[in-house]
């Protein structure tokens, strides 16, 4: 097999992790979203969005289901405020209410303790690095990316919200791999979602990490429950250290 030069990294449970539940960051997040709009003068009841979910971002969870296609939550925001709004509402006020919203959750992400030696390390090593995350919005990772001085280690940085296309689906991979203009087998990919990540990189040929130390958080997740007879990953890592000692990353 030809020496890996390129890796992906996920982010989310991946690079970075919560600690607390989330349904109160939701609710805070939904107050912030809402005034908003309510400074602007648009009246604003979050009951025709969330309908029979407890917040907006349930909501979203719901309408993105297990398709491959991004929905992101500025379009369910702006579909959703044409549909009951009398009063046209900007883009940039759509965008604006979003960046509440995402400026309380923010406070739920931490940055494991070993991302950035790791990153390091692998720099260093002459590894060219890129991410490829499925996100219901593309400025919430851009300005998380930029709160822990992510942005320069990584080459390229692939969302589903920027795309279009949620992982495992081929097609946001081929993007990936298209900016560093190598062929699958020269690339790896680490992530803890073995339906996403996993299953995604398998089928396009790239080796397979599979991060496991957050799999206790993904009790009621179907996308990171461990599925060990349809999605076999290349190696299991506890920790981002053990990628600088796997045999393919060290020939």
């Amino acid at each position: 097999m030809p020496r890996i030069q390129v890796i992906f990294f996920d982010f989310g449970s991946t690079l970075i992790y919560t600690k607390d539940p989330w349904e109160p960051f939701y609710k805070r997040a939904d107050q912030a979203m809402a005034a908003v709009f309510r400074q602007a003068g648009i009246p604003f009841d979050l009951r025709w969005i969330a309908g029979k979910f407890d917040s907006f971002l349930d909501a979203y969870y719901d309408e993105r289901g297990a398709g491959m296609i991004e929905k992101t939550t500025f379009s369910l925001l702006q579909n959703g405020l044409e549909s009951h709004s009398a009063a046209k509402v900007p883009p940039s006020l759509v965008r604006e209410a979003l960046d509440a919203l995402y400026a309380v959750t923010q406070k739920n992400w931490y940055l494991e303790d070993d991302t950035i030696p790791t990153l390091t390390a692998l720099r260093a090593a002459g590894f060219r690095l890129g991410m490829i995350s499925n996100t219901s919005d593309d400025d919430n990772v851009q300005q998380l990316l930029d709160r822990w001085e992510l942005r320069p280690f990584f080459d390229a940085i692939v969302t589903s919200a920027g795309c279009g296309i949620r992982k495992p689906d081929g097609r946001i991979f081929r993007i990936a791999l298209d900016h560093f203009n190598v062929p699958p087998e020269q690339a790896a990919m680490v992530g803890d979602t073995p339906a996403a990540d996993i299953l995604g990189a398998s089928r396009m040929g790239i080796y397979s990490i599979w991060i496991i130390r957050r799999i206790q958080d993904a009790a009621n997740d179907p996308d990171r429950a461990p599925e060990p007879q349809t999605v076999k990953p290349d190696a299991t890592v506890g920790t981002l250290h053990e990628i600088l000692d796997l045999p393919a990353i060290l020939a």
